[in-house]
């Protein structure tokens, strides 16, 4: 990863792209949309209007692997979606361990009284916020 400079958190499923976004000094990450998925031209279109938008200089996207650190499917397609980026972007990419993310996300959002509707809206995006603080610390030398 590059040293300072915004990173751009996502997790990727099968019909949408949750995002979040750090700041330069790497200290918090704040959720950002969650984008419907199309095929990979519509989806690096979007992914570039974010990134030159934002002025992002890395990307983290979450990793799904089984709760026995195995990977199945989804993680091949989330290496498969990394190398994409990587050759689009020209960012370095930062696969990260999603496990728990959907689910610290949903108990965050309980614990702020959000509605089961807003929640399954912006689940994604608040997942990808998760997963971005988790990296941002680890690279920031903070407490994870």
């Amino acid at each position: 990863m590059p040293e300072g400079g915004a990173l751009l958190g996502l997790d990727l499923g099968t019909k949408t792209i949750g995002t979040a976004t750090s700041d330069a000094g790497w200290r918090f990450a704040t959720n950002g949309k969650t984008l419907g998925r199309g095929k990979w031209t519509r989806d690096k279109a979007v992914l570039a209007e974010l990134i030159a938008a934002r002025a992002i200089k890395g990307m983290v996207l979450g990793l799904p692997r089984n709760m026995d650190g195995s990977e199945g499917p989804r993680a091949q397609a989330s290496r498969a979606f990394a190398r994409n980026c990587s050759e689009a972007f020209e960012l370095p990419i930062l696969l990260w361990d999603e496990r728990w993310s959907t689910k610290a996300a949903e108990d965050a959002m309980i614990g702020q009284d959000m509605s089961r509707a807003k929640r399954a809206e912006r689940i994604d995006s608040h997942a990808a916020a998760v997963i971005l603080q988790g990296a941002i610390d680890r690279l920031a030398g903070g407490v994870i």
